[in-house]
């Protein structure tokens, strides 16, 4: 009898599948309104259009209510950064992310130029380590990325545009009643399960566990954001502007974060400590504020801070307060048979570990999953509740998976604003200190 070597996860793929689960066809599955329950999920950017694509995939019934009118109702937004769901993004089966970039080089300066931590692939190449590489980070617009996953969907499939959630309510039946605004309209929609992917300010979150249970939390701190065209920096010469590279300087108060945003802009992150009531004004002032703000702080850091603080259009930059929320722990949603949240609605955290999109991929795969293991033909799940039989195991596990990075995400918050981020070390600032 052969020994057959069995596959080494994310190492060796299935032949059958490549790695991803799914199966090529001319046709998505039929929808299974039979055995599947029907889920309506609400707003949000990236889970809802994840978790949407992942239910088209294995035939699980799902309507996607947006407030928004259309894809381009809102700004185009910034910049994200996948890191292991770059791998998961093959999953919903997008095997390339057509305006995605790739970094092989992350610096970190102090405030006059000196690099005090360098690593990536070009590092590795630089001393002669030639080793495949397993992970990678991927640079890419958040509305680029929407666009990708919303292309997947074909013509918009499952998404009702326009419908702002006003009500919901457990009707005889014990199925869920949804009331929605639609312009002058009131409509009403049905679901067996909802799905509350609508951001750090979840309404679904509101009216289930309520701002007492885990409120908002401010961690000290001010984020400015801006998106910079290269053409605008053509006469300045760095090494730092090729679109591969990510840099980051410091001095143990304000930081500066730059990464590609596509082949034609760079983005900008800057932070430092602020009163939470100071950080909400200067948000409020707009953007031509925030502006001033960041090159008053930075303006003789070194090139080429300065020149792409200046040359950011107002129009382009925005400012938020930073908060968070404590990790929920699962006897909070016990009593909602069959709501459950994702995402930012579920474990909101700061932006510093660049976790945001790579937490709500994972959390709508891994809800689709367990539908279609846990919602078979013998699952009962309308007589147990779907409470019993698939949200208390997979909110249990969403939760483990997210706690630490939502920690993590926020001990960064203090160590990228202190001088523990001044010293040498080719690492992540945050890592080993």
């Amino acid at each position: 009898m052969t020994k057959v070597k069995p596959l080494i996860p994310h190492i060796d793929n299935c032949s059958y599948c490549a790695g991803t689960g799914l199966e090529q066809s001319d046709n998505f599955p039929e929808v299974d309104t039979i055995n599947y329950p029907n889920v309506a999920i609400i707003g949000g950017w990236i889970g809802w259009i994840a978790l949407a694509l992942a239910c088209l995939h294995r035939g699980i019934p799902y309507t996607l209510y947006e407030r928004d009118e259309s894809f381009d109702a809102r700004s185009q937004g910034y910049g994200l950064t996948l890191q292991q769901a770059s791998k998961a993004i093959e999953w919903l089966g997008i095997f390339e992310l057509k305006d995605g970039l790739i970094s092989t080089r992350h610096v970190v300066h102090n405030t006059q130029g000196t690099i005090i931590g360098e690593w990536g692939r070009r590092k590795l190449w630089d001393i002669g380590i030639l080793k495949p590489w397993k992970r990678r980070n991927v640079h890419i617009s958040r509305q680029a990325l929407r666009s990708e996953l919303l292309a997947g969907l074909h013509n918009d499939r499952g998404i009702a545009w326009g419908y702002n959630l006003k009500e919901l309510t457990y009707n005889s039946k014990s199925q869920i009643e949804l009331e929605f605004q639609v312009g002058d309209r009131k409509l009403i929609s049905m679901a067996d399960l909802v799905v509350g992917a609508d951001g750090i300010r979840s309404r679904i979150r509101s009216v289930t566990i309520g701002e007492d249970i885990s409120p908002l939390h401010y961690l000290g701190c001010i984020v400015i954001l801006g998106i910079c065209p290269l053409k605008s920096l053509s006469n300045l010469e760095s090494s730092l502007l090729d679109s591969a590279t990510v840099f980051q300087t410091v001095n143990g108060h304000e930081r500066i974060y730059m990464m590609p945003y596509d082949k034609n802009n760079i983005m900008w992150q800057m932070s430092f400590p602020m009163t939470e009531a100071d950080a909400k004004v200067l948000s409020k002032n707009g953007p031509e504020a925030l502006k001033k703000e960041g090159i008053n702080r930075l303006w003789d850091w070194h090139t080429p801070i300065p020149e792409i603080l200046h040359a950011t259009d107002a129009s382009r930059i925005t400012g938020y307060p930073v908060y968070d929320r404590e990790v929920l722990e699962p006897e909070f949603m016990k009593n909602f048979w069959s709501i459950t949240l994702l995402w930012d609605a579920m474990h909101p955290m700061s932006p510093f570990k660049w976790q945001w999109a790579n937490q709500a991929i994972l959390d709508a795969l891994d809800l689709a999953r367990d539908i279609t293991l846990k919602c078979g033909p013998d699952s009962q799940w309308r007589e147990k509740w779907l409470r019993t039989t698939l949200l208390e195991d997979f909110e249990k596990q969403m939760i483990e998976r997210s706690a630490l990075k939502v920690l993590d995400s926020a001990l960064a918050a203090k160590l990228l604003h202190s001088e523990s981020v001044l010293h040498d070390g080719d690492m992540p600032r945050g890592r080993g200190i």
